[in-house]
């Protein structure tokens, strides 16, 4: 009898209790605007930004409204203007191009390797084309972070991390996020912490970091930020920066605290089924799974695999039979856009040059998410199926 996966790839796990259970005293009192506190209250905002801060070793934290409003304020706190030319990969999503040409910029794209981080030789031959590179660490693939960070600063590129893919991961120890100038996050519902949308952004730069505040909105409120720089930093900066108002609310904040608790066991857990599926998916002709470096410390919230070299039709045939089974997989290498799988080329706003090394490998993509609400067994056979479809497919070749 034919296999069927009868779940579904959108499913979350519900909020926990004490998550809820704080949203609603917040709904109870009113008080949902940051600023808006009783006399000796300290906002839940300002305690998540405090937690998130110690959690990944950064000096300041900003909680914001989205992750790609924390990209596009730390390309204005870290001094883009319209007309730069800004760095970043080729393999991203729509929002990374999209935070730069929000701020009048333009995306300078940096070619893929077969590993599915940025390539270094390109990033190298072009560093001469901006001062800046906003780094999008794709579906949660970091590349290796020592090399980048010389080549970066051999050339006086100022580094901002995109980690919306990359929450509790780390290169060598490292959290992602803490070795650029600035990290942003997302905590959108389909990344690992859930709040629907929200952001957050970590820097160690004072400076920095008082834009970035001044930029979410603060008025003058800028001194009940408690994971944000001393007073004396605001006193030019609060005349000079405009207010981009995009701050997180109490409720988003009520709601992540006790996930951001949570976070090193849910880790975990994505990378139980992660290798799960990673091992069923092994030796099958015609798939490569991507090595993991071991530097890598990974969180398996979505897994990739390449079709390398593949004809677009048995690509799409691959997909048509797994779906049919019910596995939902996305390909980056569709001509045209479908849902999230946008790439370099489909943004008509960005002039680009044709890479073909990377289009190449853009070819092969293909991602799959690996939710929470997946037990071990989903894993294996969700694997079962697309190894017994692609052998299927690639035998027919």
């Amino acid at each position: 009898m034919t296999e069927v996966f009868s779940g579904s790839f959108t499913q979350q796990e519900p909020i926990p209790e004490e998550g809820i259970e704080a949203a609603v005293a917040v709904m109870r009192s009113g008080r949902l605007h940051r600023y808006n506190t009783a006399p000796g209250e300290v906002a839940q905002t300002v305690l998540l930004e405090q937690e998130f801060a110690a959690k990944v070793g950064a000096r300041y934290c900003l909680a914001v409204a989205s992750g790609g409003y924390a990209m596009g304020t730390a390309l204005r706190a870290v001094g883009v203007r319209p007309g730069d030319r800004v760095l970043t990969n080729a393999f991203t999503l729509a929002p990374v191009p999209g935070a730069i040409a929000a701020v009048g910029a333009q995306p300078v794209f940096v070619g893929v390797t077969p590993q599915l981080v940025i390539d270094l030789e390109d990033l190298a031959a072009k560093a001469g084309q901006a001062d800046v590179l906003l780094l999008s660490h794709m579906r949660g693939h970091l590349a290796d972070m020592e090399a980048l960070m010389a080549l970066c600063d051999a050339h006086g590129i100022t580094v901002i991390e995109d980690c919306a893919h990359t929450m509790g991961a780390a290169w060598k120890g490292v959290p992602s996020g803490t070795q650029g100038k600035v990290g942003c996050y997302s905590c959108q519902t389909y990344k690992h912490m859930n709040a629907g949308e929200g952001g957050l952004l970590v820097t160690d730069d004072p400076q920095v970091a008082a834009r970035a505040v001044m930029l979410s909105g603060s008025y003058m409120l800028y001194e009940s930020h408690r994971a944000g720089p001393p007073k004396e930093t605001f006193e030019t900066i609060r005349y000079e920066t405009p207010n981009v108002s995009g701050r997180m609310d109490n409720l988003r904040a009520a709601i992540l605290r006790p996930q951001l608790r949570d976070l090193d066991r849910q880790c975990a857990r994505w990378n139980e089924r992660y290798y799960a599926i990673e091992a069923g998916l092994r030796d099958t002709p015609g798939l490569t799974v991507i090595e993991r470096p071991a530097e890598e410390s990974i969180v398996g919230s979505s897994i990739q695999f390449l079709l390398a070299g593949w004809e677009a039709g048995a690509v799409r045939d691959v997909l048509r039979r797994c779906l049919a089974r019910g596995v939902e997989l996305k390909w980056f290498g569709a001509a045209e856009p479908v849902g999230f799988t946008s790439r370099y080329d489909s943004w008509r706003y960005v002039a680009s040059e044709k890479m073909p090394a990377s289009d190449a490998v853009l070819a092969g993509i293909v991602d799959m998410r690996v939710p929470l609400t997946f037990s071990l067994d989903d894993c294996a056979l969700i694997a079962r199926i697309i190894r017994a479809e692609v052998s299927a497919v690639f035998q027919k070749a």
